[in-house]
C-alpha cells in the first residue's frame, strides 16, 4: 500500500473546537473593539491638540507681524531723531562759535585776583596756627652731645631732663 493512496483531509472540528474557537474569536473581536476605541480617543485628542496648537500659532504669526511693524515705525522714528539730534549739535556748535568771545570777556572781567601766597584769615575758623616754639628745647640740647640714659646715674628716675645751658 502507497502513502499517495490514503486521502488526506482536515478531520472535521468538534463541537468543542468550534466552540472553543467561536469564544476565542469573540474575545479578539472585543479587543480590536476596544483597541479601536483607544485609537479613535486618541484620534479625537490628537486633534483638539493640532486645534489648539494651530491657534497658537496663528497668535504667535499676528503677534509676531505687529512686533515687526512696531520695529519698522521705531527704526523710522529713531532716523527722524538722529538727524534732529545732528542739526541741534551743528547748531550749537555754532551757537558756542558765536558766545565764545562773551564768555572769555566775562571771565576776564570776573577774574579772581587773589595772589597765591595769601590766605583771608579774618574769620575765626580760617585763623591761621602761629608756629610752635622750639627754642627752649633747642638751649637745653646745644650744651653738648646727648648722652644715654642708661650708663648714667640718672638711669633710674625717668622723668630727668637735662639743665639748660646757660
Amino acid at each position: 500500500m502507497s502513502l499517495t493512496l490514503i486521502p488526506r483531509s482536515k478531520p472535521k472540528p468538534t463541537r468543542k473546537h468550534r466552540l472553543a474557537t467561536r469564544m476565542e474569536l469573540k474575545r479578539q473581536l472585543r479587543d480590536l473593539q476596544e483597541q479601536t476605541s483607544q485609537a479613535f480617543g486618541q484620534l479625537i485628542g490628537a486633534a483638539d491638540t493640532i486645534a489648539t496648537l494651530q491657534q497658537q500659532l496663528a497668535d504667535i504669526r499676528a503677534k509676531r507681524a505687529e512686533a515687526e511693524q512696531v520695529v519698522v515705525c521705531l527704526a523710522a522714528d529713531l532716523d527722524d531723531r538722529t538727524g534732529e539730534r545732528d542739526q541741534a549739535r551743528a547748531e550749537v556748535t555754532a551757537l558756542r562759535a558765536q558766545l565764545a568771545p562773551y564768555l572769555a570777556a566775562e571771565a576776564n572781567a570776573n577774574a579772581i585776583t587773589v595772589p597765591a601766597a595769601e590766605r583771608d584769615t579774618s574769620r575765626f575758623e580760617d585763623q591761621a596756627t602761629a608756629p610752635i616754639d622750639v627754642r627752649e628745647l633747642q638751649a637745653r640740647f646745644t650744651a653738648g652731645p646727648v648722652v644715654s640714659l642708661h650708663h648714667s646715674p640718672q638711669a633710674a628716675d625717668p622723668t630727668h631732663i637735662p639743665a639748660p645751658a646757660a
